[in-house]
């Protein structure tokens, strides 16, 4: 017995309806948060740095961080920065991981 194959007609018709389904499928998948790019491999453990003194009054040590550049984590070392006008105390940035993978959420002045 010879396998069966579906008439030229049943599968022009089928066509459509598989596209609409993929194009439903792939509508309903939520994506990550605007600007926040995923890094599967962990983040190495904070290096130790040396603090200079500060350049002056109400300035801010940021410590340096790991780096995502797309395919490694590379070391950016810590800086002083000015206080932003009216603000007081600084929050550090950090990695975080929640089930998509590792995430850089942004120091800010508080």
């Amino acid at each position: 017995m010879s396998p069966r194959v579906f008439p030229h007609t049943l599968r022009r018709s089928l066509s459509p309806i598989l596209f609409l389904s993929g194009l439903l499928a792939s509508a309903c998948v939520v994506g990550p948060p605007a600007g926040r790019v995923y890094v599967v491999p962990a983040p190495p453990p904070p290096r130790a740095e040396i603090v200079t003194v500060a350049p002056g009054p109400g300035y801010a040590w940021v410590g340096g961080r790991w780096r995502w550049n797309g395919s490694a984590y590379y070391w950016v070392p810590g800086s002083w920065v000015a206080p932003a006008y009216g603000r007081y105390r600084w929050v550090p940035g950090h990695w975080a991981e929640d089930r998509r993978g590792w995430y850089w959420v942004e120091g800010h002045w508080r």
